[in-house]
């Protein structure tokens, strides 16, 4: 006998956005290059639907050297213009631009605290991902704004609050899933 799976109503019945959900979302992760990588499709996702930025992850992993920060801090202007015409990719020049300083500004980041993954726990209570358990799931909350707005002041773009707390969702900092979903 079978158990029927319970989910998050977002993930709807597209297979893609089903394994995702059932995978990763809500998972958490203190791998550095992931957290990287989830920086880089969260900033691209800006102003468009997360399952256009899934369908497209295969083109971002291939033009952003598997999201080797390393690889992307070093990309130049000719890589700048090879991206513009890589349909595997949202081709918009500022986010684009925005990924390899993106890349540089992680560096720094990891240089200053040891990890990605340190700097972003000093926002979370206790240094501890946090189990929502409402039901409902906020946009924004006091962590992501504080995270945002430390992030601004070091000179990351497309990384607002909202983005912010996607990443959190995405990379498990944050379990939003719904109660009674069976990835809780």
């Amino acid at each position: 006998m079978t158990q029927e799976l319970n989910r998050c109503a977002w993930c709807g019945t597209d297979l893609l956005y089903m394994e995702y959900h059932d995978k990763e979302w809500g998972k958490t992760t203190h791998d550095d290059k992931i957290l990287f990588e989830f920086l880089i499709l969260e900033a691209a996702q800006a102003g468009l639907s997360w399952i256009t930025i899934l369908r497209r992850r295969e083109g971002y992993r291939k033009a952003f050297a598997n999201f080797d920060v390393h690889k992307v801090a070093a990309f130049n202007n000719e890589d700048v213009e090879r991206l513009m015409q890589d349909a595997g990719i949202i081709r918009n020049r500022l986010k684009i631009l925005a990924a390899i300083k993106c890349a540089k500004l992680f560096l720094e980041v990891q240089e200053e605290f040891g990890s990605f993954d340190k700097y972003l726990y000093r926002f979370m209570p206790d240094g501890k991902p946090t189990n929502n358990t409402t039901g409902s799931t906020p946009v924004t909350t006091e962590i992501s704004d504080a995270i945002s707005k430390d992030m601004k002041k070091r000179g990351f773009t497309f990384f607002g609050s909202v983005i912010c707390y996607a990443f959190m969702q995405a990379t498990g900092m944050v379990n939003d899933h719904i109660p009674g979903c069976s990835f809780k």
